[in-house]
């Protein structure tokens, strides 16, 4: 019967120091730190957001996730409620993303600044300040993967227009012209081979006909220069000009006078 009495007296003092140790622990690991409430309002999705999970600023962690509820006034908005340290500059132009740890999947709420030197945002347990979500890093890539397929499709379909049965043979028309156009074009060195052929002759006789232009030319320029010596001498000083000139006036001067003629009575004249 002793032992029975100790060994209960062992259990209750084992459960009792076992309590007491979690007692003490959960008392030396409770939140010293103030914290205030904030929210976050979104209608985005939040893959992976749990409560009791981090809130960070600029990566600091600052505060810890409460609860995730449907906004009671807003019918799809969700309203993820923010427990964070007293004294984080959380102001007027703060905003939320959605951040990962690694490949587990599991997120965490990233607070950041679009400026600094911004006012203080007030927050009170009764009205606590919202927060405004933004698209994070998945979310802007699911966007742009979505819009980059949309620009994929509208591509495919201007190619199977193009693609199509009657492009296909104005396509093949077209190659057939060029084909055609590339023939053609072939031949004609050939064709104008005899005549390359003959250039060597017409040069030559071209050559000859601009020598007897040269001649001729030649000739012409010693008959005027003839003609030219022939009028210098006939009208210079002492000449033939002049002496035949000489003579006629001396015949003139030498001659004998002639009578005047008589006038007719009625009219006057010779």
């Amino acid at each position: 019967m002793e032992n029975r009495s100790h060994a209960l007296m062992t259990g209750f003092f084992t459960v009792a120091l076992l309590v007491a140790a979690i007692l003490a622990g959960l008392w030396l690991n409770r939140d010293r730190a103030k914290s205030v409430p904030f929210e976050i309002v979104t209608t985005q999705t939040i893959p992976g957001l749990n409560p009791q999970g981090t809130v960070r600023y600029r990566g600091l962690e600052v505060g810890r996730i409460d609860d995730i509820v449907f906004d009671p006034r807003v019918t799809g908005q969700i309203l993820i409620k923010l427990s964070i340290d007293q004294g984080t500059p959380v102001t007027a132009t703060t905003f939320a993303t959605l951040g990962y740890q690694g490949v587990t999947g599991i997120a965490f709420v990233q607070l950041d600044d679009e400026r600094t030197g911004s006012p203080l945002l007030a927050s009170d347990p009764d009205h606590p300040a919202r927060i405004a979500l933004r698209p994070g890093l998945i979310d802007q890539i699911e966007t742009r993967g979505l819009a980059i397929l949309e620009k994929s499709e509208r591509i495919t379909d201007s190619l199977n227009n193009i693609l199509s049965k009657d492009n296909q043979d104005k396509l093949t028309g077209a190659f057939d012209s060029i084909n055609k156009a590339a023939s053609a074009y072939a031949e004609i060195p050939q064709q104008l081979q005899p005549t390359l052929a003959r250039l060597p002759a017409l040069t030559s006789k071209i050559d000859q006909s601009l020598n007897s232009v040269n001649q001729l030319a030649a000739s012409a320029n010693g008959t005027v220069q003839s003609y030219g010596r022939l009028a210098d001498s006939l009208q210079a000083p002492g000449g033939p000009i002049e002496r035949a000139t000489n003579a006629i006036g001396c015949r003139t001067s030498s001659a004998p006078p002639t009578r005047p003629r008589p006038l007719c009575a009625p009219c006057g004249a010779p």
